[in-house]
């Protein structure tokens, strides 16, 4: 009964003020500003994606927690462009093969409970020419430290973070999945801790 009241009540505020750290709406900018046309947004949050989509027709708002997506209405109310929420998991993606241009999510993949089929789920859905547009944070490349304590860690913050993992490999799950990388960026984001503060931007189509 805690724990529900929490995952309702609280978690979708908390989501919604540590997503708005500035250096995150900074990359958010960085990834988004270039897109144009229709989209599909996995993990559409709160909505603090839309003052970035500057030319964007449509939006496809996936988000599957009813609780989240409600602090979103204001803001979608308010965008310049037309948003339909989509009330359905990454792992079936309601859309048919080869239909989309642009797919974005921001810090979203850590917490999908069965990656690699929302991920094939993506790659089916994607025109051959499409482009998935990515931030996430990510299994630390390089410190053997920060990678022991983000596994030893995993199970809490799952708990605490809607099913968030701290220790995903992101690039490979995505090399995996048969994605060719068109830019990828590692940075560490200020304002974050140490332990999810390595972050993935990236752009990918089919191979």
């Amino acid at each position: 009964m805690i724990y529900q009241f929490y995952q309702r009540r609280v978690f979708p505020h908390l989501l919604n003020q540590v997503m708005q750290t500035a250096s995150l709406m900074d990359k958010r900018r960085e990834l988004l500003v270039p897109i144009e046309g229709e989209v599909l947004e996995i993990g559409f949050g709160t909505g603090l994606n839309i003052p970035f989509y500057g030319n964007v027709d449509s939006l496809y708002a996936l988000e599957p927690n009813p609780d989240i997506y409600h602090l979103a209405v204001e803001r979608v109310q308010h965008a310049p462009f037309y948003i339909k929420h989509v009330q359905s998991s990454a792992e079936k993606l309601p859309f048919a093969d080869a239909s989309l241009d642009h797919i974005v999510s921001t810090w979203t993949l850590c917490s999908i409970p069965k990656l690699d089929v929302a991920l094939a789920e993506i790659y089916r859905v994607l025109k051959p020419t499409g482009t998935f547009h990515l931030i996430e944070h990510v299994k630390h490349p390089d410190s053997i430290k920060l990678q022991s304590l983000q596994t030893l860690l995993t199970p809490i913050q799952k708990r605490i973070g809607d099913g968030c993992h701290l220790n995903r490999d992101i690039e490979r799950h995505l090399a995996q999945a048969k994605f060719k990388f068109l830019e990828k960026e590692y940075f560490d984001a200020d304002g974050i801790p140490a332990i999810a503060q390595k972050m993935l931007l990236a752009r990918v189509q089919k191979l």
